[in-house]
């Protein structure tokens, strides 16, 4: 940049000013999304301990529709890890490394996407 044309380098980087602006409005809604995301999953993990241990919720139409929502929602990402994490012993270690792939690769993702 020359200390004689200002204006010169801020009209070259101008219209590149939007394209910055939407790619950190979509990595922040990507990072919002992954957050959400993981706290559906760990509710659902939370709620499938809890029915293990042998608590259960009487009977609602808002609880079961609560629970299904999870199960629906979480279970297709769990079930990638558990083909090849299996069970040790009672535990199931499965959901602790799909919430770590989630928030690294996501991690590594928005990075990307913010440049």
């Amino acid at each position: 940049m020359s200390a004689g044309r200002p204006g010169l380098w801020h009209a070259a980087l101008a219209p590149l000013l939007p394209l910055a602006s939407a790619r950190g409005d979509v990595a922040d809604y990507l990072s919002a999304l992954l957050r959400v995301y993981s706290l559906l999953i760990v509710a659902y993990i939370v709620t499938t301990f809890i029915f293990a241990m042998g608590v259960r919720v009487p009977y609602a139409r808002w609880s079961d529709v609560i629970l299904t929502f999870l199960r629906d929602v979480s279970e297709p990402y769990l079930r990638i890890f558990r083909r090849f994490i299996p069970p040790i012993g009672m535990f199931d270690f499965s959901p602790i490394i799909a919430l770590l792939v989630l928030y690294f690769v996501g991690g590594l993702i928005i990075s990307l996407i913010r440049g």
